[in-house]
């Protein structure tokens, strides 16, 4: 292959120097802090360990059992991890990566093509690509012309943000734990994994040959999954935990009165009312659009997330390319509109009550926001029981599509707008809610519209509003609102956090003052 040339990566808009010094005042910062065991508080228990298992639920582990082929700054700026060069074609069919030498999986085998190969293979399985394989989609095919270097070839133009997506979104799994990943993790990271009580939490030790100098700090990470936040919170304020990762708004803003310090970060999710369409009177598409005038956003912000966030009746946080703020006028909370299209859907009350409301009963603002909707559908007539489950047993029925509805977040709401389609709800082919045959290919269509929006920007913005129009008009999901994930709260001997761009946990970085 031919040696790319930085000023190659400047026409193909990476700027690689710019990052230096911000390496540089990390790498200053991080020298003043300690190591030690950092015991991290979280409130779900972890689905598997597979990365392209891209649910809040495995969060905690991606980003510490495992590293991206590059990664994004907190404000989008991509630079480089295990792929040290890439370079878009001018024709933007295809980009060249350039592998980093001198890394070495947990087994102690070389990083080396072969495994970024078998990766891409998995990602393009409908079968075993979970949240990958949406983003799969515009790949024609992949190869390596040695082992420092992979080719990757789209079907045709891609906009240089989704390949730059999917650069970030593929996480490297060694070639030989593809088919085992799930329970045996496989990956580079700065961690490795001791041991997992399931419903109790695990135990990582550092990786002594991670290829990021001076990292990780903490010589041991331990996770404890709490049932309630409340226990996490107490679990903060007597020091048996040094972090909680991922609780409630409302519990951070109570904690940070109290003098903890709390960590946001750039990588909003938006809470979506997903519908099973398959199911009862949800197969009725005037039934579904009721809801987008019977759920409270402004009550759902403001007793779910203690006002964190905002509105959003579309799957985008602001920052998104997509977003469309008259949506949220549109489509508000309006009884009335929401009475008109029951009665335009012609169920019989029978048929509408016909149905329940799948809980979060591990997480205290599922269970509130699940109640406001409650209210509001008893408003409008229809009264439902709420299916309360917890840990395991709901992550289990919301993978598995085991629900008529049900409240969840959607991440990558920032990034490029079919992105959103690596969410089980808004999953184009293999669904694990809606399943094969999609049931609504007006949305396949649309979003399959976006990935070819290559050219001018009025056919860019047409593909957005056609997305747009498309949900809202299908509505097999409810967005609600904005909201922080990953929130930290922190003692205040804690230093070293790094916001990262999805609001994944990186420990590698962080220490005690």
């Amino acid at each position: 292959m031919t040696t790319i040339s930085r000023r190659q990566f400047w026409m193909a808009g990476i700027a690689l120097a710019a990052m230096v010094p911000m390496a540089a005042s990390n790498t200053a910062a991080a020298q003043q802090l300690k190591g030690g065991t950092l015991r991290v508080a979280v409130l779900q228990e972890l689905a598997n360990y597979d990365p392209q298992q891209l649910s809040t639920v495995n969060f905690h582990v991606i980003k510490n059992l495992y590293d991206s082929l590059i990664e994004y700054t907190a404000d989008g700026k991509p630079e480089p991890s295990l792929a040290t060069e890439w370079m878009i074609a001018p024709d933007k069919t295809s980009v060249t990566v350039k592998l980093r030498e001198g890394v070495t999986f947990h087994s102690g085998a070389p990083f080396k093509a072969d495994s970024v190969l078998a990766t891409l293979q998995k990602g393009a399985d409908p079968k075993r690509g979970k949240n990958v394989f949406p983003t799969m989609s515009v790949v024609k095919d992949w190869s390596a012309p040695d082992e420092r270097t992979v080719v990757i070839n789209f079907k045709g133009p891609v906009p240089d943000r989704q390949i730059l997506d999917l650069l970030q979104f593929m996480i490297p799994i060694e070639a030989k734990g593809i088919d085992t990943v799930e329970t045996v993790p496989a990956g580079t990271g700065p961690f490795l994994l001791v041991s997992r009580a399931v419903g109790q939490g695990l135990r990582m030790k550092a990786n002594p040959n991670y290829w990021r100098p001076q990292q990780p700090f903490a010589q041991e990470l331990v996770f404890t999954v709490f049932s309630e936040d409340a226990s996490a919170s107490a679990a903060l304020e007597s020091g048996a935990v040094d972090l909680i990762y991922n609780g409630s708004s409302r519990s951070a803003v109570r904690l940070k009165s109290a003098g903890y310090q709390v960590f946001t970060g750039p990588g909003k999710l938006v809470q979506v009312f997903r519908i099973n369409s398959t199911r009862g009177p949800f197969r009725n598409k005037s039934f579904r659009q009721a809801f987008n005038h019977l759920i409270d956003r402004a009550g759902i912000l403001r007793v779910g997330y203690a006002g964190l966030g905002e509105v959003v009746a579309q799957p985008w946080a602001p920052a998104s390319p997509a977003f469309d703020g008259s949506y949220n006028k549109s489509h508000a909370y309006d009884l009335e509109k929401a009475k008109a299209l029951l009665k335009a859907s012609g169920l019989s009350p029978a048929e509408m009550k016909d149905w329940k409301l799948l809980v979060n009963g591990s997480e205290e603002s599922s269970v509130q926001i699940s109640q406001i909707v409650q209210q509001a559908l008893a408003k409008a007539g229809i009264p439902i029981e709420l299916d309360v489950r917890q840990g395991a047993e709901f992550v289990t029925a919301l993978l598995g599509g085991d629900f008529a509805a049900v409240f969840g977040a959607v991440g990558n709401v920032q990034k490029f707008p079919s992105r959103v389609a690596t969410n089980s709800i808004y999953r184009t082919v293999q669904n694990p809610i809606l399943k094969d045959p999609h049931p609504h290919p007006a949305y396949v269509a649309a979003i399959a519209r976006v990935d070819a929006a290559t050219g001018s920007e009025a056919e860019v913005k047409a593909a957005y509003d056609n997305l747009n129009k498309v949900l809202v008009d299908e509505a097999f999901a409810v967005p609600t609102n904005s909201y922080e994930v990953g929130l930290i709260v922190a003692s205040p001997k804690i230093g070293g956090v790094t916001p990262e761009i999805d609001n994944l946990l990186v420990a590698r970085t962080i220490g005690f003052k």
